[in-house]
């Protein structure tokens, strides 16, 4: 009996470890030769990709490199996990991942990101939060996504890098967050502005947190690829528009999302009173430049047009004047809610080049009157009486 069980429990264990395969890395070759990088070329963006293109032909053979020679060198920076900073810069966040060999998610993003766009490959980095064991984080989070043979994937260095558990940091490959699939993804990473979910039924916020990731075709269908189009041909301060209302649409589910659209909020209002008073003083610019060459013109006139200039020269003096003015005026009339200081700087200028337009209209008049004599009769004009100089430059 003892010798039937025996040959039982043999038999069981033998059965278990004939069905137990091995773990095949089909990237193997390539991580070899990626984690093969000189220490030399790791000091910089450049020298990474400059290794990563001249190692590595296909865009999933390059994004393979860098993702594994991330996730295998930057150390996960426990003591600062809660430090995240979106709106510090990007340079920033590379530079100290690259000559600390420590970072938390927004440096691993940073760093796949740059190395992917200078290796050939369209990149772009995600902002969110995320999901683990069915709750949201309170921390928010940063990946990538990733064009590759024209089908967007998802990539997580940080998470593919290990994982932590009691306070530490335990490295640990994980490729189940190597080129993912968006719709696989978004079960557990939330990006604040769906855009970047890269569904064309994308989910919100309120469905993330119930765990409903599916597509729901009965929605309004989403372009996100003509989307990402639109948002790359657009202005910084339209981006950040165009995302804030995204974000809203979205639902604004929890505190992460809600400082995340007050920022980018804030960050809209100082884009547009930067843009307002650039638009005054490039208009001060063209105001002063046009009373410049107006008097330069009186100047001229005062001295009895010598030395001696074509009449077209002449004319030019003084279009060249109404032309400064004019443009002006245009950009002046390009300023959008701006503040009451904008507003009443502006209401002086446009005075300011009305009056000097009726100054110029009235010169003109007499350059025509001017033309249109023989010589003896040009001379007569400049005896009937001395012009003074129009105002002066505003500061």
């Amino acid at each position: 009996m003892k010798q039937t069980t025996f040959l039982i429990i043999l038999f069981l264990v033998s059965q278990i470890l004939f069905a137990q395969k091995p773990v095949i890395n089909e990237y193997s070759t390539i991580d070899k030769r990626a984690l093969q990088l000189p220490d030399s070329l790791t000091k910089t963006i450049d020298g990474i990709a400059g290794y990563v293109t001249s190692n590595f032909k296909t865009d999933k053979e390059k994004a393979r490199a860098i993702f594994i020679w991330i996730a295998s060198n930057i150390q996960y920076d426990i003591d600062n996990m809660f430090a995240i900073n979106f709106y510090e810069q990007k340079e920033e966040k590379i530079s100290k991942a690259l000559r600390n060999r420590k970072g938390i998610c927004e440096n691993y993003a940073a760093l796949f990101n740059d190395v992917a766009s200078k290796s050939g490959i369209i990149s772009f980095m995600i902002e969110g939060y995320t999901k683990q064991n069915g709750f949201a984080d309170y921390i928010p989070h940063a990946w990538c996504a990733a064009l590759i043979d024209n089908s967007w994937f998802m990539f997580d260095p940080t998470w593919g890098s290990g994982y932590v558990s009691n306070g530490k940091f335990y490295k640990k490959i994980n490729n189940d967050y190597f080129k993912v699939a968006p719709s696989t993804l978004i079960k557990s990473h939330m990006p604040f502005d769906f855009l970047w979910e890269f569904l064309n039924y994308p989910v919100t916020n309120q469905e993330f947190y119930e765990g409903k990731t599916q597509q729901n075709k009965s929605k309004s269908f989403f372009n996100y690829a003509d989307s990402i189009k639109a948002y790359e041909k657009q202005s910084h301060i339209e981006q950040s528009m165009a995302t804030s209302e995204r974000i809203e649409r979205n639902g604004v589910k929890n505190s992460l999302i809600f400082d995340r659209l007050q920022h980018i909020k804030l960050e809209i209002e100082q884009n547009r009173q930067t843009q307002t008073a650039n638009l005054y003083n490039l208009a001060a610019h063209d105001y002063n430049e046009g009373i410049n060459s107006f008097n330069e013109f009186i100047l001229y006139r005062n001295k009895q047009f010598t030395p001696v200039k074509t009449d077209a020269e002449i004319q030019k003096m003084i279009d060249e004047a109404d032309n400064k003015l004019n443009d002006a005026k245009t950009k002046l009339g390009e300023i959008k809610n701006a503040d009451a200081n904008i507003i009443s700087v502006s209401t002086q200028l446009f005075k300011s080049i009305n009056d000097a337009k009726v100054q110029i209209t009235e010169q003109q008049d007499w350059l025509k009157k001017y033309f249109s004599k023989g010589k003896s009769g040009r001379k007569s004009m400049f005896y009937e009486r001395k012009i003074t100089w129009f105002g002066i430059p505003v500061n």
